[in-house]
């Protein structure tokens, strides 16, 4: 523990210069006094370290010394590893930039690590979108959008929303870029009020010469909490009870699994019945169309006005085939 803690406040003094003995503290959840005993420890062992007393002092290395130790555990170093297998750094133009890292870390890497960390691109495999979503098109453009972001300034955008022909113009606070499930989404403000925008559906963006302007002391961490929420709560459901036939249940459970209510049984328990009894919600009564594709390996048991639904869109059907 204390050889990973001097190999932390070794880094942290490379990059940031004079640290207080106070922030190292808490960063590394010791007290100031084990802070210091490191340093003398530091000092000891031949590295230039020193210290300096005032309201501007801190703790920090002699101009020019560097060390090529890069503290890096193999775990760590595999876990460094996976981030090329993600696409988000291609979405923001940043694959060149992610290999040139990876080389360096890969160059600083204690050689036992490396030939693990060289395999960990050929033997993980990160692919963020979920079953069953059809193949993804073109990713959206968020050169203009990371500009406003980084450059703290307001955005206008002219926005396509879903199931709206016309676009819609906004002036926005912006916070920042967030990728979830594969999906990029634009975090601000609008009007002073938290508001989610899929790049995707940005039609235009432009980086006006206004500064931002965010809320004090809100970050993007909270306002992505906020919309999420609003996002992940959902509206009044309508119950249902169905059952399914057993051999039929694993198919349904990846396709309807977010539906249900209470989780299906576990292989093997229980008594083996052809039929599985399960709980579902639906946001709509026509939502229930959807396990129709299950035909007779499917019944609503409940309420009546789904089972009236799926028999009025199988009436629907044999009309359209039945010559």
């Amino acid at each position: 523990m204390k050889a990973d803690r001097l190999l932390s406040i070794l880094l942290l003094l490379q990059t940031r210069g004079r640290v207080p003995a106070t922030e190292l503290a808490e960063r590394l959840e010791v007290s100031v006094r084990t802070i210091y005993r490191d340093v003398e420890s530091l000092s000891a062992a031949g590295v230039p370290v020193f210290t300096e007393r005032g309201r501007h002092g801190g703790i920090s290395l002699l101009p020019g010394y560097r060390t090529d130790v890069s503290g890096l555990t193999a775990d760590e170093a595999r876990a460094l590893f996976v981030l090329s297998a993600q696409g988000a750094h291609s979405d923001l133009g940043l694959d060149g930039a992610l290999g040139s890292a990876l080389r360096k870390v890969m160059a600083a890497l204690p050689a036992p690590h490396r030939p693990a960390a060289e395999r960990i691109s050929e033997r993980v495999l990160v692919d963020p979108a979920r079953w069953m979503q059809s193949s993804p098109g073109p990713g959206p453009d968020l050169g203009e959008l990371q500009y406003a972001v980084f450059a703290d300034r307001r955005l206008r955008l002219r926005y396509r929303h879903s199931g709206t022909p016309a676009p819609v113009e906004y002036t926005v606070d912006p916070y920042g870029l967030v990728s979830k499930a594969s999906v990029w989404y634009l975090v601000a403000d609008l009007n002073g009020e938290p508001r989610l925008f899929r790049a995707d559906r940005v039609l235009l963006a432009e980086t006006a010469e206004e500064p931002v302007r965010r809320r004090v002391g809100v970050s993007l961490g909270d306002v992505w909490t906020v919309l999420r929420e609003q996002v992940e709560r959902l509206p009044k459901e309508l119950p249902a009870r169905v059952r399914v036939r057993r051999a039929r249940l694993d198919m349904f459970v990846r396709i309807h699994g977010s539906r249900l209510t209470t989780p299906p049984p576990e292989p093997g328990a229980g008594p083996a019945e052809e039929w599985v009894e399960l709980a579902m919600a639906f946001p709509s009564v026509t939502s229930v169309r959807s396990l129709l594709a299950f035909g007779a390996d499917l019944e609503v048991l409940a309420p009546p006005a789904a089972r009236r639904e799926l028999a009025r869109a199988a009436a629907d059907a044999l009309r359209l085939y039945q010559d």
